[in-house]
């Protein structure tokens, strides 16, 4: 990687769309960003338009060779089909060596070496086999050759475990040289562009699946040979760009570079060569629901700051996560917090977030300095909220709606094209009680209060999720309007107040109700009942409803995930990788 960037073009402020997989990789071969398209939420699987391809397909239009080697994971409805329309061929076999000869080829390799099984999740003792045992003794980083983040405690039991992420970029890197080496014995090296980067943020607790600069930011190598070194707008040979660019970019650059038309649908930019885009001032960013735990965020950068708004603050930067629960990195946070061995910063990941997070990205690597309290920068929190919900009203972010409305609405029609309706997506509406999400106060608890009798299901949604993160002083005085809620025909709405309702005060009638939706047949009902009951301070009364609801044969994987995290917040069940076989 290093060989690349010195003598092509390194990016500094490259960044996902995304903070994991599929939602990036979705926003990577469609050109679409994921709130505009509702492909927000990992591994789902809601309608898109039949007008909307993998940008390979307009490849292979134009006399391509498309192969993928061999990661998909797409959050589209037959995925199948979807990788078939795109992709000559996608397997662990597949390559430019597998077209006619002297086919122009756009061929995708996908190292595993430096996901985030190896980084944290794998038993360490599978990642010794998988990835140590693959580096040359004096290949292998130490475990004392690095600086702490410092929101890990620095001690011998993290360094440990931190030291997987410095190895298994080696050993990327390494296996990246050799696919190198084979595009030099074919001799086209010199006729290939190449695009070296990573898909999200590194997968460590607080970096991936998290809505901050570490869960966006991406490594990101743009290398052209000598022959088509003047399509660089930056020049070749080692030079460093803090241009910003985004994966929405991605698609409609290479098309443009193969000379294939760029579907009107694709707002990205067009990066490279004579039809090479404007550069941008700033750029937005989305994080959804990743595995089992819910989520929403949305990000405005400039390449400096990056400006994070939480939907659902009562949920921390460690929220819950089964794929991340399960590694020891995890646990020994979760131990090392128990005994009281945190700082107040390393606490703070197990907390409750603020409403706003910003960041001095370029002199705060660690993003440790919240800046948004700060009056000096009123200013400059003004204008990036001011950025942030234009954008969001001018795309029409579909994922205002919860994924259980995604679902019902992919049963007719697309979430792209439903949200393009005002009679049924009416945004501003939506967005007026969305945006009072998350923000503390007695002013702010009571319009939300007033927003609960709304004719509209998905304004009281937001109304009462926002009161969810709002304090016991404040909500003790509407309790009884939030009591009468956990009657709202719309099932959401019922699931919030009950949740709120028990934390306040553990109401039996709450207690009923929760136990009731987390029975519920239908999963992301169950799961965002348990996303709730996770956040509880009294988890004893549903104990043994979630053991059921985890025995149930047709459960979902997300629901017993969440069961798994519920039952392992209250040290109920091991959190061991052994338990997700």
């Amino acid at each position: 990687m290093d060989r690349l960037a010195s003598t092509g073009v390194r990016f500094t402020n490259a960044f996902s769309t995304g903070t994991v997989c599929s939602p990036s990789r979705t926003t990577l071969i469609t050109g679409v960003k994921t709130y505009v398209l509702g492909t927000g939420n990992h591994r789902s699987n809601y309608a898109i338009p039949s007008f909307i391809h993998g940008f390979p397909y307009y490849l292979k239009q134009a006399g391509y060779y498309t192969s993928n080697n061999s990661k998909t994971d797409y959050n589209v409805r037959n995925p199948e089909d979807f990788i078939k329309d795109a992709w000559h061929e996608s397997s662990n076999k597949a390559g430019w060596w597998n077209r006619t000869p002297g086919q122009p080829f756009f061929a995708v390799f996908n190292f595993m070496d430096s996901h985030q099984s190896r980084t944290m999740t794998f038993p360490y003792e599978t990642y010794k086999e998988m990835v140590l045992d693959e580096l040359q003794p004096q290949e292998v980083i130490g475990e004392n050759a690095f600086n702490m983040p410092p929101f890990y405690r620095d001690s011998p039991e993290m360094r440990k475990q931190f030291s997987r992420v410095y190895n298994s970029i080696a050993l990327t890197d390494k296996k990246m040289g050799e696919l190198l080496k084979r595009l030099d014995q074919d001799h086209l090296t010199d006729s290939t562009i190449i695009f070296c980067f990573a898909d999200h943020g590194e997968g460590i607790p607080r970096g991936k699946t998290n809505g901050i600069n570490l869960g966006y930011r991406v490594p990101f190598i743009a290398w052209f040979p000598p022959m088509y070194k003047d399509l660089s707008p930056w020049k070749t040979g080692g030079v460093v760009t803090d241009e910003l660019i985004s994966f929405e970019d991605m698609a409609p650059t290479i098309l443009a570079l193969a000379g294939a038309p760029v579907p009107g649908y694709m707002k990205g930019r067009v990066l490279i060569g004579d039809k090479r885009s404007t550069p941008v001032s700033h750029i937005v960013l989305s994080s959804d629901r990743s595995d089992n735990g819910i989520d929403m965020v949305r990000s405005v950068t400039d390449g400096q700051y990056m400006y994070s708004r939480n939907f659902m603050p009562f949920m921390p930067e460690a929220r819950y996560i089964r794929y991340m629960e399960v590694s020891s990195i995890k646990q020994q946070m979760r131990k090392d917090l128990a005994e009281g061995k945190l700082n107040a910063l390393q606490k703070s990941l197990f907390i409750d977030r603020p409403t706003e997070f910003l960041f001095d990205i370029r002199n705060d690597l660690w993003e440790v300095n919240n800046l948004a309290p700060d009056p000096k920068f009123s200013n400059l929190l003004m204008r990036m909220r001011t950025q942030l919900n234009s954008e969001l009203l001018s795309q029409r972010d579909i994922m205002l709606l919860p994924e259980y409305e995604l679902n019902l609405i992919s049963a007719s029609t697309t979430p792209f094209e439903y949200r393009l309706d005002n009679s049924n997506f009416p945004v501003e509406e939506i967005y007026a009680a969305a945006s009072l999400s998350g923000k503390r106060g007695k002013q702010v608890a009571l319009q939300q209060v007033n927003l609960l009798k709304s004719s509209n299901k998905i304004v009281r949604y937001w109304a009462v999720t926002g009161l969810r993160s709002q304090s016991t002083d404040v909500l003790n005085a509407y309790r009884s309007l939030i009591a009468a809620a956990m009657a709202d025909s719309y099932s959401l709405v019922s699931i919030t107040a009950a949740a709120i309702l028990f934390q306040l005060d553990k109401d039996k009638a709450a207690q009923d109700k929760l136990i009731t939706f987390c029975r519920n047949d239908d999963a992301l009902l169950a799961l965002t009942t348990i996303n709730y009951l996770q956040y509880l301070s009294d988890k004893a009364p549903f104990i043994s409803t979630i053991r059921e609801v985890y025995k149930k044969g047709n459960c979902s994987y997300e629901v017993k995930a969440a069961c798994l995290d519920f039952l392992g917040s209250i040290g109920l069940v091991a959190n061991t990788f052994a338990n997700e076989k």
